[in-house]
């Protein structure tokens, strides 16, 4: 009856419970889960061997080693296929503790086994997912500690009541203390005295407060100097419990501290410069919009910088122009082109007075701005509109001499073609009794002519003069050397003069065409004029480079020469004549000095009497 009701028992518990006897282990008796288990069949009387598709080779081989043992085994977490569980949706594995324990008789001779087996399934997946969290979680605080202990940040972690958790190794690199070091007790000491009590109590007020913090505070490096820090920490939030950990980095912002008080001290200075100087100076932002005036600005305008507004250059400008100034600004501002101008601007005594008005953009890191000046020019613009006046007064003056000039050089003419013609008849009609009657006529004579060549003389220096101001062009020198001998045939000719030319070394000329031409004219014909009656006339025209790099013209000649001592001083006087016995005024030379320094240049002249000269033209020197 007992024996009744305890298979009556085992047949409803939840876990297998099976018993195999003889040698070839038969299941004599199985309750329902092992039935379950193996496939819901009956399996009184079925040998283990045939179960080998559910029960595996290897345990059903184990269940047979532990009968012939004699000796109990237990295997955990042993996965099995469930026999009604052949779906293919149906692929999660099955997980069993199976206990193994011979079945004995009364003499200790094995004649059995009996079969423990309970559905772990549930607990070795929540095993199997733990570990895996496990070495997932190991992987995470792998990565985060190569994270934090190469960032150059100070990295760590603090609880409620501020003690370090963690700190990264950059802390011990940079303060330069030991491992061993009690960060609770050092960390405190490294912070600067200025700062450790700020520091102190914002830290922990933020950890009552249950929020994070971020301030800046110096701190002692390994070198003994204080450097000044950044600590910023957020709390560690499991709502709705109070926050226990506050994570947070330490950075180094010493070098950036230092640059904005650079910056801070910089722009003091330049503030206290631009208040200092008399000009009006102020800023502009990227849309053109004043945003800074100095105090000049607002001492010369009477005005604050709340009533000038941020146009309020503009508004100071005079009525007729204060469109003008605009429009250039509003141009400048949408180009970025410089701005400048000349224009008037009210004083606080109501005076307008010239202003040059400039404007620069300057774009950096913190984008486009514009630095303004306004100079005033008032003083110097009405000397220059007075020196303009008396500038063009001169050269209306000057204009006329030269025309009084020209025009009595060319009224005399007549008288003298007068008087030339009223002395031919006189020598080819009247007869002489005085014994120098020849010589006095032939002085007479010369005088005409030395009249004749003086006037027209004085008209060419007039017309020389109004050339001086002709514009410069690049003029190929060999082209108008030869225009210019071409002109002079006739006298090159008659004298049988050799020429030679020679503008390698500067083949260009930037100069004025009429003063050029006048320059070599006056040069050859004097080389011409003065030849030695010894010699056939050799002349050589060059250009050349000076000591400085600029062009320089020589014109050398084989004729009479001119005193050492005349050659530099007397020879570029007007009416100066070196060789009287040669018709001439004596201004040829002189027309080309003013020629030359009208542009910059100097003449050298290197004379031998009797031997030949040498003229050097430097044209920019």
């Amino acid at each position: 009856m007992q024996h009744q009701q305890l298979q009556h028992i085992l047949k409803h518990v939840p876990a297998g419970i099976a018993t195999l006897l003889g040698p070839e282990l038969r299941f004599s008796f199985a309750n329902e889960a092992m039935q379950t288990l193996l496939g819901g069949k009956p399996l009184q009387d079925q040998k283990l061997a045939d179960q080998v598709d559910i029960l595996t080779p290897e345990l059903v081989e184990v269940m047979q080693q532990v009968y012939q043992a004699g000796t109990q085994f237990v295997a955990k977490a042993y996965g099995l296929k469930h026999a009604l569980s052949e779906a293919a949706e149906d692929e999660v594995p099955r997980y069993f503790d199976i206990a193994l324990e011979p079945l004995k008789d009364e003499h200790d001779a094995v004649q059995g086994l009996l079969v423990f087996v309970l559905d772990v399934t549930q607990q070795a997946l929540a095993q199997q997912r733990a570990h895996e969290l496990a070495r997932e979680t190991r992987r995470l605080d792998a990565r985060l500690r190569v994270l934090t202990e190469t960032a150059p940040q100070i990295i760590f972690t603090v609880d409620a009541e501020g003690r370090f958790e963690y700190v990264s190794p950059q802390w011990y690199y940079f303060t330069g203390q030991p491992t061993t070091a009690d960060l609770n007790l050092i960390w405190p000491l490294l912070i600067h005295p200025d700062d450790r009590l700020r520091v102190m109590y914002q830290s922990e007020s933020a950890r009552k407060a249950g929020v994070g913090w971020s301030y800046e505070y110096r701190l002692r490096r390994h070198d003994g100097q204080y450097r000044w820090m950044l600590s910023r920490a957020l709390p560690e939030l499991h709502v709705p419990d109070k926050p226990v950990f506050w994570h947070g980095a330490v950075t180094e912002v010493n070098d950036q501290r230092e640059l904005s008080e650079a910056l801070r001290r910089g722009e003091a200075e330049l503030r206290f410069l631009a208040d200092s100087i008399p000009q009006l100076i102020w800023t502009a932002t990227s849309q053109g919009f004043i945003d800074y005036y100095n105090q000049h600005t607002l001492a010369y305008s009477g005005l604050s910088g709340e009533q000038l507004g941020p146009t309020g250059w503009i508004s100071l400008l005079h009525p007729s122009e204060q469109n003008l100034g605009a429009r250039r600004w509003v141009h400048s501002v949408a180009t970025g082109e410089d701005y400048e101008g000349l224009f008037r601007m009210r004083r606080n005594d109501g005076e307008y007075r010239w202003h040059i008005i400039r404007a620069r953009q300057l774009a950096d890191s913190r984008g486009p701005r514009w630095f303004g000046s306004c100079t005033d020019v008032d003083d110097q613009h009405r000397l220059r509109e007075v020196l303009q006046a008396q500038y063009d007064e001169l050269a209306r003056t000057n204009r006329d001499l030269d025309t009084f000039v020209y025009t009595a050089s060319h009224d005399l003419k007549q008288p003298l073609h007068n008087l030339r013609g009223l002395f031919d008849e006189l020598r080819r009609a009247a007869t002489f009794q005085d014994e120098e009657a020849s010589v006095m006529l032939e002085m007479l004579d010369d005088s005409l002519s030395q009249l004749d060549v003086t006037l027209q003389e004085l008209a060419a220096t007039v017309q020389e003069q109004r050339q001086l101001n002709v514009p410069a062009e690049t003029i190929d020198l060999q082209s108008v050397t030869e225009e210019v001998l071409l002109g002079m045939r006739p006298q090159v000719q008659e004298t049988n003069a050799t020429i030679e030319l020679n503008f390698a070394a500067a083949p260009k000329l930037l100069y004025g065409r009429a003063n050029l031409r006048s320059v070599l004219h006056n040069l050859i014909n004097n080389a011409l004029k003065f030849a030695s009656p010894l010699r056939e006339p050799r002349i050589c025209v060059s250009s050349a480079l000076s000591e400085t790099g600029k062009p320089l013209l020589r014109v050398e000649d084989n004729g009479l020469g001119m005193k050492p001592g005349d050659a530099g001083d007397g020879m570029f006087q007007v009416f100066d004549r070196q060789h009287p016995h040669i018709a001439g005024a004596g201004v040829g030379l002189y027309l080309l000095q003013r020629i030359v320094n009208s542009r910059g240049g100097h003449i050298e002249v290197d004379s031998t009497p009797g031997t030949g000269t040498r003229f050097t033209v430097y044209w920019f020197e």
